[in-house]
């Protein structure tokens, strides 16, 4: 099984304003660093590679598989999962084909174990034994990131702009445990 971005997020889950507010700046000197450093935080947490292995903001992925499940479940490695897009597979022709949205649905539990679920009475089509002959397009992602996600979010573009060097002499302070506390709640493992 493997990914690919197709769309990725297109607004960030915390605007420049909000972290201004938050790390209180006041003029427009260091808004492209604050920009870079909430487009970096979220990049840091988001996705199935990301802190919390969840899609934060609304995009699109590609999930490749070799087969169809002998289960009828398709387990989904991305979450949270707003809707199918389309599943395509490779026909024994080696011709790419559609398969039918009236023939699956998702399953209940989208925030963390989402999967696809093959309709009653209702079965795989043979496929070409190629690899990632099966690709499910998912479109995942919070509608509404969670507040505490933002809050993480904040804190932690607050740490970067305060401390801007990898090593630092003196008084060093980690980055604190809040933020962990705040995002662990949201972390997923994957299967």
């Amino acid at each position: 099984m493997s990914m690919v971005l197709v769309t990725g997020p297109t607004i960030e889950p915390v605007t420049l304003q909000e972290v201004k507010d938050h790390i209180r700046v006041d003029t427009a000197d260091d808004d492209a660093l604050i920009s870079a450093l909430i487009t970096a935080a979220r990049e840091h947490i988001d996705g199935r590679e990301g802190w919390l292995g969840r899609a934060i903001n609304t995009q699109t992925w590609d999930c490749y598989f070799d087969c169809f499940p002998s289960s009828g479940v398709i387990p989904l490695p991305i979450a949270p999962v707003q809707s199918i897009t389309s599943i395509k597979y490779i026909d024994t022709d080696g011709v790419q084909q559609t398969f039918s949205g009236a023939d699956y649905s998702l399953g209940a539990d989208l925030a963390w174990s989402p999967r696809v679920v093959l309709g009653w009475n209702k079965s795989w089509p043979s496929i070409r034994p190629v690899q990632d002959a099966v690709t499910v397009r998912v479109v995942a992602g919070y509608s509404t990131v969670p507040r505490p996600i933002c809050q993480a979010l904040l804190l932690l573009i607050g740490h970067w702009h305060e401390h801007r060097e990898a090593v630092m002499s003196g008084d060093y302070k980690e980055v604190p445990s809040t933020v962990a506390a705040l995002l662990t709640p949201y972390r997923r493992s994957w299967f």
